[in-house]
């Protein structure tokens, strides 16, 4: 998304029933990290299903502007020339990262095991997120940090001619840091020890191994998980599919549950146990949710997710969970708005500090919206329909926020009256099909 893209409001209503089989574009964190290893790996990686958003195109052109070969090729795959481990290049002009908070905090990582300088900068949403989780650690292990304000973009990272290797007990439940850790760790000799209290998504941990890491993880006796990686490997270009966005699959999973009539299938959805919170969540609350056609494919769990309009239970979402559903969460209280009874969410300070401070961004949605609940400093309540209360009519404000957006159009779409959101041009990070998609189930939106 360009940082100067108009702003393009749209509003949602409801219709018919929706029904249909759809296919979400491939599982954003694993794009990333696709075309990361492939850079840092000897040989040509080849992609298939990459997400092609502006998000993880940003993590390309950073690839390639410290050297690697990053090409679409004629069948639509793409394909990573690789420098091998330790062998990016210092870029000649800053890296611009837009939107992409996962792409810029991971090559962070790996320009911190490079001995040269890179400038990260990003667009006004980017450039408010901390960056200091990330860069604590990299410091320890000696790259130096330049910025005119302390810990956000724009800055400037040098890396050490060798990097320190470290033990890093990770203080907050984000596979962003310990991902950047890793990806340090990776020019640094001898062994980097992360240690994570509260598991996070492993496709880190996993695609390293794929492609040739010396990487172990074990379970200590308070349930922490050890990872540690030995430095300066060679790793060797794979062949990559990536599944489908369980976080992008999880707009349709909704919509289907609190439309009435609808019957819905989302096909070849990723289903790591460390992604698959919100499924468990609406399970619970009485969802009609199954999985169909499961397999495996490149080490990860995948299946069809069928969903049928069901009625909705308000449930307390236990805390814990939060890491396996961090992203889903703005969803997760729509189809809370349609409940009988309050659903209870906890846990959620990871929401004040992504694309906006989505807590507070959901809870202002709801309430224009005639949802009543209640915003805590790290919960939310919503209270569930109530008779005689008409939802809809209002406009949410989306502060740059793709998953604001997705998630009030999808409230309009089985609301008593259209819901507004003020800008969709975001949604091109993460989900540029997002629309047309959803209009082939049979949503209504209108241009507003």
């Amino acid at each position: 998304m360009s940082h100067a893209a108009a702003p393009r409001p749209l509003a949602a209503r409801a219709g018919a029933a929706l029904r249909g089989r759809i296919r979400v574009p491939g599982d954003k964190s694993i794009s990333h990290r696709s075309l990361m290893f492939g850079a840092i790996s000897l040989g040509e990686t080849r992609i298939e299903g990459l997400l092609e958003a502006d998000d993880v195109l940003a993590t390309g052109r950073a690839m390639a502007a410290m050297g690697a070969g990053v090409v679409r090729d004629g069948e639509g795959a793409w394909r990573v020339s690789g420098l091998g481990c330790g062998g990016l290049l210092e870029p000649e002009a800053v890296l611009d990262f837009g939107n992409a908070g996962t792409g810029s905090r991971l090559t962070m990582g790996l320009v911190g095991g490079h001995a040269f300088a890179a400038t990260f900068v990003g667009d006004a949403s980017l450039s408010r997120r901390p960056m200091g989780r990330v860069l604590d650690p990299l410091r320890d292990m000696g790259v130096e940090v330049i910025a005119r304000t302390k810990d956000r973009l724009p800055l400037t990272l040098r890396g050490p001619r060798t990097p320190v290797p470290i033990t890093y007990r990770v203080p907050m439940a984000s596979a962003q840091v310990k991902s950047a850790v890793l990806l340090a760790g990776l020019g640094a000799p001898g062994v980097t020890t992360v240690i994570e209290p509260i598991a996070t998504r492993d496709h880190t941990e996993r695609m390293l191994v794929g492609f040739g890491a010396d990487l172990s993880v074990e379970i200590d006796a308070a349930g922490a998980r050890i990872i540690r990686l030995v430095g300066r490997p060679d790793l060797k270009a794979q062949a990559v599919v990536v599944p489908g966005d369980p976080s992008s699959a999880a707009f349709a999973i909704v919509a289907g549950l609190i439309v009435p009539g609808s019957d819905v299938t989302v096909e070849n959805v990723l289903l790591n146990p460390l992604r698959t919170g919100l499924f468990e969540t609406l399970i619970e609350m009485g969802a009609d949710l199954s999985i169909e056609n499961e397999r495996l494919s490149g080490g990860e769990r995948i299946g069809d997710v069928r969903v049928r309009h069901s009625a909705l239970t308000g449930v307390v979402v236990p805390p814990e969970r939060a890491p396996a559903m961090i992203d889903e969460y703005p969803i997760l209280a729509v189809a809370a708005a349609f409940a009988e009874g309050p659903t209870v969410m906890e846990g959620l300070e990871e929401l004040r500090v992504k694309e906006s401070d989505r807590l507070a961004a959901v809870a202002r949605g709801l309430e224009a919206n005639g949802i009543a609940c209640r915003e805590g400093e790290a919960s939310l309540v919503v209270e569930g329909r109530r008779a005689g209360v008409v939802l809809g009519g209002g406009s949410v404000a989306t502060h740059l926020d793709h998953r604001i957006a997705m998630s009030f159009l999808v409230l309009g779409l089985a609301a008593d009256r259209p819901v507004t959101v003020d800008d969709t041009a975001m949604i091109a990070t993460s989900f540029p099909s997002f629309r047309g998609l959803m209009e082939g189930l049979g949503a209504e939106f209108v241009d507003a």
